[in-house]
């Protein structure tokens, strides 16, 4: 890459690969540091290790958070250590402590990595324990197989991924705009609302290079997901004429004044801050959102949009993406602790359970498992808003987000990719090559 940020974000990112493969050259004291699991009970109690991809849970999870409260509540017994990093080193921690098997009980970790570590011996096999907690039939088939090798289960949801386009209705009502459906509607959106100096869609790039949800949705418009096991095999190649064709509608709209002035510079909490101000016209977010948008100034003209379907697209449009995220993994070091395993079950049990179901919907998540929340239409109306859309007539979603196919070396280059193309720092068919690159690396 030719610019200073973006060279600076890609090699970090090298050296967390560099990281990676050279995990065995570290000491056993830096690996502890992940969080491994230690003794089994503190203060009598049984005491299990829960690492998150947030530095602050409390704040950043209030979902999880509240699960975990009520948990050991009911759990007087059981305490439950939570941890948590910014996602890159919470990688890095985790494929460290993998090396000398000092992973924590329960974690937060993307799909591939997950994938590695089951292959590698490092995970229980959680089939057993959710067919012994009877939970196995209340998850969607999507998710079972989405998290499985063979007959191994080596992930559960750790929450819903339903990501989208939040609008402002006022914005648009205001500038005599409807909400658009096709990529030529939005095109003409942003050329109408940049003539007056309002941003249509709020992004982030400075520190939050992964907030293209609705881009990497836009993916799958494009072929992605009947594309990837080609992409991941050598026999199908990002720098196609089908993603070149995407890439060059985000410079359209880029040209059209989509986006901040300050996308470079902004956070995506920045990004929030400014559709929840009302200075923007759309956010690229997911229902992680909308407790947000639901208590700002906005919330009452919010609605959520599923996203442009195009004329030059491959395959189906009409598609949200509404799949488990990146899932919780356990140790296989817990299996070989009866009181800890029979700790980490009621756990598993507490979480799929309704209570803590509702507790996801009630700080603005969706359910992970068949339970049909409780919703208050006119408190929850954001969050509504985007659980119609998901589940509107016709509407499909794919298996899983594109960037929880891949490694995270690549998952990183789609993520500088995009924005290199929303930066103007790489045009189109820079941005298909550098993913390339980053397969023909693996």
């Amino acid at each position: 890459m030719s610019l200073p940020q973006t060279r600076g974000r890609s090699v970090r990112r090298i050296a967390l690969a560099a990281l990676t493969v050279g995990a065995t050259l570290l000491s056993v004291a830096g690996c502890a540091s992940a969080g491994g699991s230690g003794s089994t009970s503190s203060g009598g109690k049984t005491e299990i290790s829960l690492s998150l991809q947030n530095p602050d849970v409390k704040t950043a999870d209030p979902a999880t958070w509240a699960i975990v409260q009520a948990f050991e509540k009911a759990n007087p017994d059981i305490t439950v250590k939570v941890s948590g990093e910014a996602v890159a080193e919470h990688l890095q921690k985790l494929s460290i402590a993998a090396q000398s098997d000092t992973l924590p009980d329960i974690f937060w970790v993307y799909k591939s990595t997950a994938e590695q570590m089951q292959q590698a011996g490092k995970l229980l096999d959680l089939a057993p324990v959710l067919d012994d907690l009877e939970l196995t039939e209340h998850f969607p088939k999507s998710t079972i197989s989405g998290f499985s090798s063979g007959k191994v289960i080596y992930g559960v949801p750790y929450q819903g991924l339903l990501t989208g386009l939040w609008y402002n209705k006022k914005i648009l009502a205001d500038n005599g705009l409807e909400v658009p459906v096709t990529f030529d509607d939005l095109l003409n959106v942003a050329k109408t609302l940049s003539a007056k100096g309002i941003p249509t869609i709020s992004n982030g790039a400075n520190q939050s290079s992964f907030s293209v949800w609705s881009f990497l949705v836009d993916l799958d418009r494009f072929g992605y997901q009947d594309k990837v096991k080609g992409l991941l095999d050598g026999s199908e190649k990002y720098s196609n004429p089908d993603f070149l064709r995407l890439y060059q509608h985000i410079a359209e709209l880029r040209e059209a004044g989509a986006f901040p002035t300050n996308v470079s510079t902004q956070t995506y909490q920045q990004a929030v801050d400014q559709f929840t101000s009302g200075k923007a016209a759309m956010l690229d977010a997911g229902v992680w959102a909308s407790s947000a948008i639901q208590e700002s100034q906005v919330g009452p003209d919010a609605g959520f949009w599923i996203g442009p379907q195009f004329d030059d697209g491959v395959g189906e449009q009409n598609i949200v993406m509404n799949v488990a995220s990146a899932p919780f993994a356990v140790s296989h070091k817990v299996g070989d602790d009866k009181t800890k395993l029979a700790a980490v079950k009621k756990f598993l049990a507490f979480y799929y359970g309704d209570e803590a179901q509702q507790l996801l919907v009630d700080n603005g998540q969706p359910p992970v498992t068949d339970y049909e929340p409780q919703l208050d239409a006119e408190k929850q109306s954001v969050l509504k808003a985007a659980l119609d859309a998901s589940t509107a007539p016709g509407v499909t979603s794919p298996e899983s987000q594109p960037d929880l196919l891949v490694s995270t070396a690549v998952a990183s280059a789609m993520y500088d990719s995009i924005y290199g193309v929303i930066q103007n720092q790489l045009s189109p068919q820079q941005a298909v090559d550098l993913v390339q690159k980053a397969l023909d690396a693996e």
